[in-house]
Parts: structure tokens; C-alpha cells; sequence
């Protein structure tokens, strides 16, 4: 008797739209949280706590920050996009005797 065929609940998704469902919902959430952030922190004053021997622009803090928070935001959006994969996936019926 042959293995039967891999039948999944649904087909795979694109490669573009993995990436997409990760990295769009957080680049809206690191554009919010760097906007709530940089209200109330310059970053001038910023780099003077953290690097002051380190010439940093207003506007590199800005972009520095966006950059960061919006891998934060993505490492939790990869995770939550781990654990909602579809089981069917990677639990296989056990062979039949």
C-alpha cells in the first residue's frame, strides 16, 4: 500500500506575503511608537546620556529609533507568525498498520 499524498488545510503562502504580514502591521507599529517616544524624548539629550562622544543628528536619532523599534516590532510579529502556523503542517497522521 502506497503513503498516502500530504494533504494540507490550505495551500502555502507566498514568500511577498509572509513577508508582508510581518513587516507591514510592524512598521505602523514602530511608526506609532517612535512617534509617542520621540515626543518625549530629544534625541540630543538622548545621545548625550547614552554615546557623548558619538556625533549623532537630531534627525539619525529619529531614524536610528524608528529602525529599532521597528525590529522589535517585527521580531514580535515572526513570533506571532511561528506560533499561528497551521498544525497540519508539521503533525502528520501516523502511519496505519
Amino acid at each position: 500500500m502506497s503513503a498516502p499524498a500530504e494533504r494540507f488545510d490550505h495551500p502555502p503562502r507566498p514568500l511577498a506575503q509572509r513577508l508582508g504580514a510581518i513587516l507591514w502591521p510592524s512598521f505602523f507599529a514602530a511608526g506609532v511608537a517612535t512617534t509617542v517616544f520621540f515626543a518625549i524624548v530629544d534625541p540630543l539629550a538622548l545621545r548625550d546620556v547614552t554615546f557623548p562622544d558619538i556625533e549623532i543628528s537630531r534627525g539619525l536619532g529619529y531614524t536610528i529609533g524608528f529602525f529599532m523599534f521597528w525590529a522589535c516590532t517585527a521580531s514580535a510579529s515572526l513570533f506571532t507568525w511561528i506560533l499561528l502556523r497551521p498544525a497540519s503542517r508539521f503533525n502528520q497522521p501516523l502511519p496505519k498498520d
